[in-house]
């Protein structure tokens, strides 16, 4: 057993069991990954794959027990690298962000700029996503942070830090009739609502404040993006049910913001990483800045 085949079995795994891209993404023929499989199933004195011809098709239970394991050696073998990057140049290197559209726009503009500022050597992707498609996303390793409202605390190898909590808002034309007197669920539950899409931007609180008051939510537009809630509140579609922070006070100055606090239940953003990856020092240095920028934005 060595670590050639523990990567084939990886590779196996990520590209659906399929011989022929495997041997196209370690750089050898096909016939030598067939070899190297062969040996490695000797040794271990079993089948790791199920078969239909010379296709493999699935895993056996006893595959499927070894890639746990091959997982956890891919996982410290990149922990690995990273500390030796790490170790010779803390300064330089590559920042994964996996965010949502809000997060990305209203809240981490102010962190990002700081931190570059510090680390000019630092290059920063931002991958925008579903708050589920955020945690895959971190379990693939094609993020090293995930920062996001709804779902993060909900999986058992992820440690995450509370960022800052907010609260809803609703925004309407001037001339709407909850533009004035006092706002309420029940005056809210009149009209029809534009709001996030489910597991966005804190809709599970929308629902529940509706919900636990016996009131129906009659929800015609959900978007993932603010701005969209907007344009149609503009066109006078229903009431848009947006983060307060996404209220721009120039650029929605057209458009009345009221605010929810009292009715709807705070929101929490927090900051994700897995446990069990290394972070190098600059990725520790940036959820500082996030933090440092979560408690200006609570004064």
């Amino acid at each position: 057993m060595n670590l050639n085949q523990i990567e084939l079995l990886r590779i196996l795994q990520e590209t659906n069991f399929s011989l022929s891209k495997a041997a196209e993404k370690m750089h050898i023929v096909q016939s030598a990954v067939s070899r190297q499989l062969q040996l490695f199933e000797i040794e271990i004195g079993s089948p790791l794959f199920e078969r239909h011809g010379k296709k493999l098709t699935g895993l056996t239970p006893l595959g499927a027990r070894i890639m746990e394991e091959v997982a956890t050696i891919n996982n410290a073998k990149k922990n690995i690298q990273s500390m030796a990057a790490d170790y010779l140049d803390s300064n330089r290197g590559t920042l994964l962000i996996a965010t949502t559209h809000t997060q990305a726009k209203y809240f981490l503009p102010t962190p990002i700029q700081r931190f570059r500022e510090k680390y000019p050597s630092v290059s920063i992707y931002m991958i925008q996503a579903s708050p589920e498609q955020l945690i895959d996303q971190l379990h693939s390793r094609k993020a090293d942070i995930a920062i996001c409202t709804e779902k993060v605390d909900e999986v058992a190898d992820l440690v995450f830090k509370k960022c800052y909590d907010w609260h809803h808002a609703a925004v309407i034309p001037q001339t709407h009739p909850l533009s004035e007197g006092e706002i309420t669920l029940e005056r809210l539950a009149k009209f029809p609502i534009l709001t996030y899409s489910r597991g966005y931007t804190g809709r599970s609180n929308i629902e529940n404040a509706f919900k636990n008051t016996g009131l129906e939510l009659d929800i015609i537009l959900s978007a993932s993006d603010t701005d969209i809630i907007k344009t149609y509140v503009r066109l006078g579609m229903g009431v848009g049910l947006i983060a307060g922070m996404t209220y721009d006070p120039l650029s929605d100055q057209d458009l009345v913001m009221r605010d929810l606090s009292h009715l709807i239940p705070s929101s929490s953003t927090k900051i994700a990483y897995l446990k069990h990856n290394y972070l190098p020092l600059y990725s520790q240095h940036f959820i500082d800045e996030l933090l440092v920028a979560a408690k200006e934005k609570a004064l």
